[in-house]
């Protein structure tokens, strides 16, 4: 099952998503109650995480519904499906409380940019926040490129997860039960950003240089959509591809994470109490715009894809 925010009509509405158009649970469950004569208890609220598991209240109805819409697409009345180009996609979780990022988590992006990768046993996972109010984005909309510091904007195709339960020192073996689904997010970024370049030099200013440089807004395209954990049987095992322009940049899988996303969680949770929709994204794999040069330019289109979720589109933009 996969569940979308969109905007038709000056409304927000959740649905459910296909490649090719989306479907409003309230309409969807209108269809459902005249061809079955059954009535399903579905709130009407526009937060996807009480239709996910594992303590959505309404995820048992909304698979229900779901399942009868995939056999009976077909037959489905016209005004209860849209297609893409009639809606706006939003973010599926628009205020996470908390939105973390890994980085070196794929051992090849590591060492396309100069650097020896460490196994497992011998590191830790390396996180940082963005703030989600200002960076997070829909499919569709543009990614900005900052006129203070245009010239070095990258791409990093990631897995999301999101937090369904919320967890303190969870296990790595229990890890994936407080997972409510997975999304896409492309964690844009300024490689080269320094701020004050006639600065005086401190020993911190490589990292926070760095940093800073993932904080711009609309750096973190989300969506389009969430798939529900129960319909990922292992998030370890999912083909992903960026291209930009149709030229495929990244071409891998989310077996080459070095820390796989349970034991991301296990790490996270010994930190920091998970909350119900606080987002974590996993590291981008090899085949950045860093590791030959090439950089995004206004006009660009990205297409960043995960199997089983979908495709996540973000054309660029310059400021204004």
């Amino acid at each position: 099952m996969r569940l979308c925010r969109f905007r038709c009509e000056g409304r927000v509405c959740l649905g459910f998503y296909d490649e090719k158009w989306v479907v409003p649970i309230s309409a969807g469950a209108e269809a459902y109650r005249a061809a079955t004569h059954k009535l399903l208890e579905l709130p009407d609220s526009d937060n996807v995480l009480d239709f996910l598991p594992p303590d959505g209240r309404a995820f048992a109805e909304a698979r229900t519904l779901f399942e009868w819409i995939d056999r009976n697409r077909d037959g489905l009345p016209r005004e209860a499906t849209y297609s893409h180009d009639a809606i706006e996609m939003l973010v599926p979780l628009p205020q996470p409380n908390k939105l973390f990022l890994l980085a070196g988590n794929y051992a090849r992006h590591i060492e396309e940019g100069g650097g020896q990768a460490a196994q497992r046993a011998e590191t830790f996972p390396y996180v940082f926040m963005k703030p989600p109010s200002t960076t997070l984005i829909g499919s569709g909309s543009p990614v900005v490129i900052p006129k203070v510091s245009p010239g070095h904007i990258d791409w990093e195709l990631e897995l999301a997860v999101v937090i369904g339960r919320r967890a303190k020192y969870v296990r790595e073996a229990d890890a994936l039960g407080v997972v409510a689904g997975y999304t896409i997010i492309n964690d844009i970024s300024n490689r080269r950003f320094r701020p004050n370049p006639h600065r005086k030099t401190r020993d911190k200013d490589r990292f926070f240089d760095w940093l800073h440089g993932k904080w711009f807004d609309s750096f973190c395209p989300c969506g389009p959509c969430i798939a529900s954990a129960d319909a990922i049987g292992d998030p370890q095992k999912l083909s992903m591809r960026l291209s930009v322009n149709g030229e495929m940049k990244q071409d891998a899988s989310t077996a080459q994470q070095i820390f796989p996303v349970a034991a991301v969680i296990e790490f996270l949770s010994s930190i920091v109490t998970l909350e119900p929709g606080d987002l974590i994204s996993t590291g981008t794999p090899a085949g950045v715009g860093n590791a030959s040069g090439t950089f995004l330019r206004p006009g660009d289109r990205m297409e960043a894809e995960i199997a089983s979720i979908g495709t996540l589109v973000s054309p660029v933009v310059a400021e204004e």
